[in-house]
């Protein structure tokens, strides 16, 4: 039996923060306070004077070793564990897709082998319904009880991921019966589709032109559409990635007549401008994500639904492609080219440095948006998400008067280039413990090949 005792931090949980010591035992966290007199004889000392214990971050969005848009994205379960564990992230929600002519169970089962043996933290699974065949709602319901109790749907991407609105409210119904979460990407794919169609065939066929076949009114309209469809079917939803002001306002209103809408954004949404899309040749190719970036008009809104609560998740999305790769799909016709880009590894870091030291977010509100409120909206907590006894020792020791510096050369994203080169942010991961066990010191990955578990979550 093993004991490790992490003194003189300030320990913070969305409620509030103190100065204390925490004990972990095993791989657990044992007690928290002083606890000098009641200390074991044989016990590991960390000294974490200065600074913060942050609990491990839980980021619900990935898509790791995932099949889209005629490519695989670029990390698998080695590297993308890797580059979350070193940058504070202990805990990762993948999602898995439906793959053409097989039923949800058997796409399931090929992305878990994946994953089997690979990952370095600990790991569950959303399940992508793309396509509806007899017997889907009774594997829903199995999959549910095996601990995959989350499904997401498209609302774009119409002949390959998409679902059409009669299916979402079948999807819906089934998910509420059996207690089950459903995710909603929702951008208005035909509207986006005819107009990605005008400009290609007025000759604008460069990458920036993502952006313009993508306006803010096509993701409101999906978001006002399936609040709709959700109250229809008597069962609530959950958006990811959220991005324009009018999408937190719809969220907001339903919310404030008691129609319990969850919804998420993502770092980039935060904290880039989408004057990327601007620049010459193919360089806008790299913020090609769905939905785009924004202007600060959004921003601002993305912000304020953050601190009042109508958003209450911030995770990365990361899908990673490279910049080479995003050329050689779809250098002649911008509907070509992968939608997504890395960011697990700077998740936690760009949050606290261009959000809590730049006063944008208290300390309290960041461990509620990156690390309890993803544990507590996807079935992990108690297990994940707060610093307290009887919960996975997933621990961040964060050191406010450190920098971090953030560059395509030292990232551990198997990624050829990172929307924030150049970066550098106030705050540094010094270390990060998973169960007890310390897996990333300073930037490096420390801990052991393959420790990471699968988490069957809870309906």
């Amino acid at each position: 039996m093993s004991y490790l005792l992490l003194s003189g931090a300030t320990v913070v949980g969305a409620s509030g923060r103190q100065l204390t010591d925490v004990l972990i035992k095993d791989e657990k966290i044992d007690a928290i306070g002083d606890l000098d007199e009641y200390l074991p004889e044989s016990v590991t000392r960390v000294d974490c004077s200065g600074k913060f214990l942050l609990p491990g971050g839980v980021d619900v969005h990935t898509h790791i070793d995932s099949p889209l848009m005629g490519t695989t994205t670029a990390d698998d379960f080695v590297s993308g564990t890797v580059a979350a564990a070193t940058g504070g992230t202990t805990t990762l929600i993948d999602f898995a897709q439906q793959l053409p002519g097989e039923d949800l169970a058997t796409s399931l089962e090929k992305h878990r082998e994946k994953a089997k043996g690979k990952a370095v933290v600990d790991y569950g699974f959303h399940m992508c319904i793309t396509n509806l065949y007899s017997g889907f709602e009774s594997h829903m319901g199995e999959l549910t009880q095996e601990g995959v109790s989350s499904f997401k749907i498209f609302m774009a991407y119409r002949g390959s991921l998409m679902v059409n609105d009669g299916e979402m409210y079948d999807i819906l119904r089934t998910a509420g019966k059996y207690g089950a979460k459903l995710c909603v990407h929702a951008e208005n794919g035909d509207v986006i589709d005819r107009m990605a169609r005008d400009l290609v065939e007025n000759g604008q066929v460069g990458p920036g032109n993502h952006e313009l076949a993508r306006p803010p009114a096509t993701e409101i309209e999906a978001v006002e559409r399936a609040i709709r469809i959700s109250k229809m079917a008597e069962v609530p939803l959950y958006f990811v990635h959220l991005s324009t002001d009018g999408a937190v306002e719809a969220v907001a209103r339903a919310q404030s007549e008691g129609w319990p809408i969850g919804a998420e954004t993502c770092t980039h949404y935060l904290t880039l401008d989408r004057a990327i899309y601007d620049q010459p040749g193919f360089e806008p190719a790299k913020a090609v994500l769905t939905p785009p970036l924004r202007t600060q008009r959004h921003r601002d809104a993305l912000w304020r639904g953050l601190n009042t609560g109508a958003l209450s998740v911030v995770s990365s999305d990361h899908c990673p492609f490279c910049f080479d790769e995003k050329r050689r799909l779809g250098g002649d016709d911008f509907r070509s080219i992968p939608n997504g880009g890395p960011g697990v590894e700077h998740r936690m870091s760009v949050m606290y440095g261009l959000g809590v030291a730049q006063n944008r977010m208290t300390l309290e509100k960041y461990v509620e948006v990156t690390a309890l409120n993803p544990a507590k909206t996807f079935g992990l907590h108690p297990r994940k998400g707060e610093i307290t006894p009887g919960a996975d020792a997933d621990i961040i020791i964060l050191d406010p008067k450190g920098t971090t510096r953030i560059s395509a050369g030292t990232q551990k994203q198997n990624m050829d280039y990172t929307l924030y080169e150049g970066f550098t942010l106030p705050g540094s991961m010094d270390a990060v413990y998973s169960r007890g066990e310390l897996i990333a010191s300073n930037g490096e990955y420390v801990g052991k090949s393959g420790r990471g578990r699968f988490i069957p979550r809870i309906p």
